[in-house]
């Protein structure tokens, strides 16, 4: 991170608990040192015992992602962050409308049985990507599952969490894969609209389709993330952090660029 990066990201951090009289010991290496190393694995794609010696031991560093993936610091630290570039794009800190999708990945030989499967749309064997932005394309909820798990089953589940965490949020746009007894669900169980925007059958070739091109970029931005473009993972969830590190990065340098100015 640059020094300006650090000063937008140093105020947002949780607090450790040794810090707030909850015992245990502190921290033997700096936050910056650690953030920047974790940073460097999701950005390059490079194996947790191949960390550059200029960073922390890669233990030091995999124990920091591993307490913060377990106790929901780094959702709690990318929430902070959003609210943030909400706030400086001249939108409230909590969004009223999102944009649902799901990306499939290869997965590595480490994935187990048990958390991949066979997309058989896209011809993949690996794991899928569920994602809820808001209308900047930031990132409301993540959730990763087997390849074969389809997406109207998955969006039950990840709708029921994002609209638990984002109580404003009444509307979500969402491709034809979510059609069926999904939006008769969001209305009744959630209180939350899910509209459908389908591709006009006469459509040939690319077209840009209204708000879901929004979702179809933030896919796009992940991808260009090394440890992203394949999924190395062997737990879910920890695939699921390694998504919100990413959008940590891209927001921080995000807040850091000049604000501009009104014509």
């Amino acid at each position: 991170m640059t020094d300006a990066e650090w000063g937008v990201v140093r105020p947002l951090l949780p607090v450790p608990g040794w810090m707030r009289g909850r015992g245990g010991q502190p921290e033997a290496y700096c936050h910056r040192a650690i953030l920047d190393a974790v940073r460097y694995l999701v950005d390059n794609g490079s194996k947790w015992r191949a960390m550059p010696a200029d960073f922390p031991p890669w233990d030091r560093v995999y124990a920091f992602f591993r307490r913060w993936r377990d106790d929901c610091l780094v959702t709690e630290f990318h929430d902070r962050l959003r609210g943030q570039v909400r706030t400086r794009a001249g939108r409230d800190a909590e969004p009223t409308a999102g944009v649902i999708d799901s990306q499939s990945v290869k997965a590595d030989a480490v994935v187990g049985s048990d958390s991949r499967g066979f997309d058989g749309g896209k011809l993949i064997n690996g794991r899928k990507r569920h994602v809820v932005v808001d209308t900047l394309g930031l990132l409301l909820g993540v959730m990763v599952t087997a390849a074969d798990v389809g997406d109207r089953t998955a969006g039950r589940v990840l709708l029921a969490r994002v609209a638990d965490a984002h109580h404003r949020l009444g509307l979500v746009w969402a491709d034809g894969g979510y059609t069926g007894s999904l939006v008769g669900h969001c209305l009744d169980a959630l209180e939350l609209v899910l509209q459908i925007v389908k591709r006009s059958d006469d459509q040939r070739g690319f077209v840009v389709l209204p708000k879901r091109w929004i979702v179809e970029r933030t896919n796009a931005w992940l991808m260009r993330t090394r440890r992203l473009a394949r999924d190395y993972e062997r737990r879910p969830t920890s695939a699921e952090a390694m998504v919100t590190w990413s959008m940590t990065a891209l927001m921080t340098r995000r807040l850091t660029r000049p604000h501009p100015q009104p014509a």
